[in-house]
């Protein structure tokens, strides 16, 4: 039988808001994130893919087809403060505690992050979205200092980030990989997160697991 079509059902009014559990990962050398720092502060990550874009192509004086451009993942970050550690990815070292030396080479960072899921019945309890992003690197950004004045604010800091897409099998390669928790079964998230965020009370390190072992994580036996 054909299926009715049906707006506005109990449970189904869903949406997106927030940002938290932000996560910042430092590749080692063999390009591997296995060291992670807890991302203080954020107050919004933006994601703007790009490309994709018809190429027509014409033939026998029609339109014959269209290609499509390659496709490229970027984003903007902004937080009121980040990680010491991201000193390293924004073109800054320190030789000395407390000196900064700017204008220095950029290293590539991984960044994991949460935006909550809600509907009209369980508000913004309903669920969660974990974003995975891998080989992103920031460009120099603008910085703003101003006079404290009668309705004082924080600085907040903005970074556009560019990525290289890491490996995937079976599939092209990707800068970005997103986690539905109220689809993926209950005990993979939680050995998901374990890896994501490490563990205080165990030996745990927080890392970010590459696509492959992503989807195999998740993979439904």
């Amino acid at each position: 039988m054909p299926q009715l079509l049906a707006w506005d059902a109990v449970g189904e009014k869903l949406y997106e808001s927030g940002v938290d559990h932000g996560v910042l990962y430092i590749p080692s050398v063999a390009g591997v994130y296995d060291t992670g720092f807890a991302w203080n502060g954020l107050v919004s990550v933006t994601e703007s893919p790009s490309g994709a874009e018809a190429n027509p192509q014409y033939a026998d004086n029609i339109k014959y087809l269209n290609l499509l451009s390659a496709e490229e993942f970027g984003g903007t970050i902004e937080a009121f403060t980040y990680p010491e550690e991201f000193g390293q990815c924004d073109g800054s070292v320190e030789p000395e505690p407390g000196v900064v030396v700017g204008q220095q080479s950029r290293k590539a960072f991984g960044l994991c992050f949460r935006t909550k899921i809600g509907n009209d019945v369980d508000g913004q309890d309903h669920g969660y979205k974990l974003h995975l992003v891998y080989g992103a690197q920031v460009s120099p950004s603008e910085k703003a200092f101003q006079t404290i004045n009668e309705s004082p604010e924080a600085i907040t800091f903005s970074w556009e980030f560019t990525t290289v897409p890491a490996p995937v099998t079976g599939f092209k390669p990707t800068s970005l990989i997103t986690i539905d928790s109220t689809k993926v079964d209950p005990t993979d998230l939680a050995a998901l997160e374990l890896m994501l965020y490490g563990n205080s009370t165990g030996p745990v390190q927080p890392e970010l697991p590459t696509p492959d072992e992503v989807i195999s994580m998740m993979t439904q036996p």
